[in-house]
């Protein structure tokens, strides 16, 4: 015959505390002696005993789930949102985000729940998920910055956390980057390399983080004597950013220096200075973003500028934590510092 289950009474037993103790430990209770937790803790593992989630989340009233979103703006087809749903994870920026959520969340017993919102239909799906009880708040990627999903949430008055700065205003925390300080970076580098002819490719200009990068590109240049920047806009993909390289290069066939606002648009561009038999750095020195796989695996390796993607996921997944909980009442920020990592294509 199978054993039964470990029970709170053996626990108790075992620990020699009362059984109200052990429940209060096991609920995650802060007012409970750390000494007095340890020694439950000890207990919980010797008896091998397993809290039932269902019994606990009528105590606590939490799931220890978080919903992953990553969200847009448009009205999507069927076929455009298998599409886009492919385009998110062949992007090693999302693996990134993952890696720093479930970091955060995996110690704690947590556990993501990935859900994308890229038509109004989803959006709704995703607050009557929360509203019913289906997380405990949510983490949202936007990709657009006419997200309507992060006002929908605030005005129902549900825990978000956004990573990046959102469009629109709206009182939720959020972490970012100081996405202008990266551009003054990757110009500051390509200045001191002695690069005089300096092109950029852009992120889609809709969006708030590439419009900083190339504002704090052009400004520092600007500052040097430079007041004029040939600028192509890409899609922060290897197409768009071959497209792109292609471009400027076809108009501007003496540039010497190249800043791209993402590691994958610079493996583009390598391909193409490639193509038309420029030497990377030798004839041109390429700069990236992000700091991605994509910066060891391309050949050359890419210099670019680091985005501490993990650590800004981990800290939105605890910045969450302490909504859920309650010991964050109103909302911040965060942002962090990008860094300049040197390789070998500028």
């Amino acid at each position: 015959m199978s054993r039964q289950a470990p029970t709170l009474e053996d626990v108790a037993r075992e620990a020699g505390v009362s059984r109200a103790t052990v429940s209060r430990v096991v609920n995650g209770v802060r007012n409970v002696d750390p000494a007095i937790q340890d020694l439950v803790r000890r207990a919980i593992e010797r008896t091998g005993y397993a809290p039932n989630q269902a019994a606990r989340q009528l105590v606590t009233r939490r799931t220890t789930t978080v919903a992953l979103v990553v969200s847009g703006a448009g009205d999507a087809s069927d076929t455009e949102q298998n599409a886009f749903a492919t385009r998110v994870f062949a992007d090693p920026f999302f693996g990134r985000v993952v890696g720093g959520v479930v970091g955060h969340l995996r110690p704690r017993s947590m556990h993501p729940v990935l859900m994308f919102a890229e038509t109004p239909e989803a959006r709704q799906e995703v607050v009557a998920y929360l509203r019913q009880g289906g997380a405990d708040g949510a983490l949202i990627v936007s990709t657009h910055p006419d997200d309507p999903l992060p006002a929908l949430l605030a005005g129902a008055g549900l825990p978000a956390v956004l990573f990046a700065r959102p469009g629109r205003p709206v009182p939720l925390s959020y972490v970012d980057l100081a996405h202008r300080d990266g551009g003054r970076l990757a110009a500051e580098h390509l200045l001191e390399r002695g690069c005089r002819r300096i092109a950029t490719v852009t992120g889609p200009l809709a969006v708030a983080a590439s419009q900083e990068r190339l504002a704090g590109f052009r400004d520092t240049l600007a500052r040097h004597g430079h007041p004029y920047v040939p600028v192509a806009e890409g899609g922060f993909t290897v197409d768009s950013g071959m497209a792109a390289a292609a471009s400027l290069l076809a108009e501007h066939p003496d540039l010497d220096g190249l800043f791209t606002a993402n590691d994958l648009m610079a493996q583009g561009a390598v391909q193409v200075l490639r193509d038309h038999g420029r030497r990377v750095p030798g004839d041109v020195a390429v700069i990236g973003f992000d700091d991605s796989s994509v910066a060891v695996t391309c050949r050359p390796r890419l210099t670019t500028v680091r985005q501490p993607v993990e650590e800004m996921a981990a800290t939105m997944a605890r910045l969450l934590d302490e909504h859920i909980k309650g010991e964050r009442k109103d909302p911040t920020s965060v942002v962090f510092d990008p860094e300049l990592v040197v390789r070998d294509s500028a």
